[in-house]
């Protein structure tokens, strides 16, 4: 961000009044400043030049403790030295968070920041929801850990909490410790109920990080360069705004998921094990799916002898507003869902619930997962199941979630650089592009937008294939104000973008 962009009307009138200042060489001599206190400087002497006032966080009536462990610069040596460097970190000056509370999180020096990425989509109900933690805090006094060789209450009353929770036939859970661990457990269930191997997945979909994660995974971003892939094969992803049917195409979710049919004829021997998809794609930039499309591939796939699964990962517990899970909104009822992220508000924990015929199919053998249904996270599990109802969680994210849809679109309105508003309740996302008829990816942009959301308090995500997308995945207890602060922020950025 060291220049300003030449592509911006306002901001080109402003350059010669910024470098007239004397600051800019200032700013940009050799030294004088790291990297990151010269974006810092820079970000704030452009509200000056075009008078804009600086974004202010709403009103929190909290002081977080004193924090007096090692500093961030201590912290990111010891990363370096002894953590994997396929670790990435976001920003420029990796920032170190130390505590939370509801929406917010602070860093070591106790500077709060609006969190609108959850720990991607993770935190549900807020950080260290008090009743989350009282019972966390009760079983954690009480039993650390049996498995599921013996009988202990907590993981038989969240079974049968979570499964009221589902619609049809889908009763019976299994508990395993991350959304890779569940898909991957999917997967074993199609295969072995159905007797057929090949699968079906999307383009643009993430669905893990280990071995069949990464095979159903369609982003070369994700995917090593090893054997897998073995019996999954890829459909176009129905995602209108860069897809070859777009939102104004008739029918265009049965145009997408005749791709799907294409692939079982010609791709498979025409019978296939399943299929699985995110309800909303997350990490392929929170694409939502054409009306319909769900329909259609689902009735393709069960001609096929095969199971549809739904990757409720990201999109699960409210997070959509309109449904308490994403697939609802489609029409549809899954074999197999898989969910993780905030079923449990940041503890190792995820689910896979299906129909009694499905999980008969793996009683022929032994399956064990030592800990899954830990008593302390289905302790935690419960709570949130019971946060989200009590304090109206969903329809918050319904309508926050529209409040900040409607205010994006708004900023469309003013910045060339947002190509798409896209998304449902608090799983949003915001497609930066350079040209909005060639849909040419702003990465750059993007990757300024986001260093400078950080620096006035907001933190965002970034996804796609190209990292032009901003996701926004803010806990569900989000307030109209916090969502008007993050609109302000966003304008902010993108103009000294």
């Amino acid at each position: 961000m060291g220049r300003l962009p030449q592509g911006s009307r306002r901001l080109g009138r402003a350059e010669a009044r910024w470098q007239a200042t004397g600051a800019y060489g200032c700013i940009r001599e050799k030294n004088a400043l790291s990297a990151f206190k010269r974006e810092f400087a820079i970000c704030y002497l452009l509200f000056a030049i075009l008078d804009m006032k600086t974004p202010e966080l709403p009103p929190f009536d909290y002081t977080p403790k004193p924090y007096t462990g090692p500093s961030a610069e201590e912290v990111l040596a010891l990363r370096k030295q002894f953590l994997s460097p396929a670790l990435f970190l976001y920003y420029q000056k990796p920032m170190m968070i130390v505590e939370g509370k509801g929406q917010y999180v602070f860093d070591e020096k106790g500077r709060r920041y609006l969190d609108g990425i959850a720990g991607i989509a993770t935190v549900s109900v807020g950080h260290c929801h008090p009743e989350v933690v009282a019972a966390a805090n009760r079983q954690n006094e009480t039993l650390h850990h049996a498995t599921t060789i013996y009988l202990h209450p907590n993981i038989a009353e969240y079974a049968r909490d979570l499964a009221a929770k589902m619609p049809g036939d889908l009763k019976v859970c299994y508990f395993v410790n991350s959304g890779s661990e569940a898909n991957d457990l999917a997967i074993l269930m199609a295969r072995a109920f159905t007797g057929n191997y090949d699968l079906i997945a999307l383009r643009n979909a993430y669905h893990g990080g280990n071995a069949s994660g990464m095979a159903l995974t369609a982003h070369r971003t994700w995917k090593f360069n090893v054997p897998h892939s073995f019996g999954v094969h890829h459909a176009i992803a129905p995602y209108p705004y860069r897809g070859p049917y777009g939102a104004d195409y008739p029918e265009a979710g049965k145009a997408y998921a005749d791709d799907v049919l294409n692939l079982i004829d010609y791709a498979t021997p025409g019978r296939v094990a399943g299929f699985i998809a995110e309800s909303i794609q997350g990490v392929g930039g929170t694409v939502t799916f054409p009306d319909g499309y769900l329909q259609h591939v689902y009735k393709h796939v069960r001609v096929a002898g095969g199971v549809c699964i739904a990757d409720e990962v990201q999109t699960g517990f409210g997070r959509t507003g309109e449904t308490y899970w994403g697939f609802e909104s489609q029409g549809v009822i899954p074999d197999i869902v898989t969910m993780a992220k905030g079923i449990g508000n940041g503890v190792p924990l995820a689910a896979v619930v299906t129909t009694a015929q499905i999980a008969k199919s793996l009683a022929d053998r032994i399956h064990f997962n030592t800990f899954g249904g830990n008593p302390v996270v289905c302790a935690q599990g419960r709570a949130v199941l019971q946060v989200i109802d009590r304090e109206k969680l969903q329809q918050n994210a319904l309508q926050v979630g529209n409040h900040l849809i409607r205010g994006f679109n708004e900023l469309g309105k003013k910045h060339d650089l947002i190509g798409e508003v896209r998304g449902k309740g608090l799983m949003l996302g915001i497609e930066l592009v350079k040209d909005r008829a060639t849909k040419e990816p702003a990465k750059e942009e993007c990757a300024r937008v986001h260093e400078i959301t950080r620096d006035l308090g907001l933190l965002v995500g970034k996804g796609g294939l190209y990292g032009n997308t901003l996701r926004i995945k803010p806990p569900l207890c989000i307030t109209k104000a916090d969502a008007d602060f993050m609109i302000e922020v966003l304008d902010a950025a993108l103009t000294t973008a």
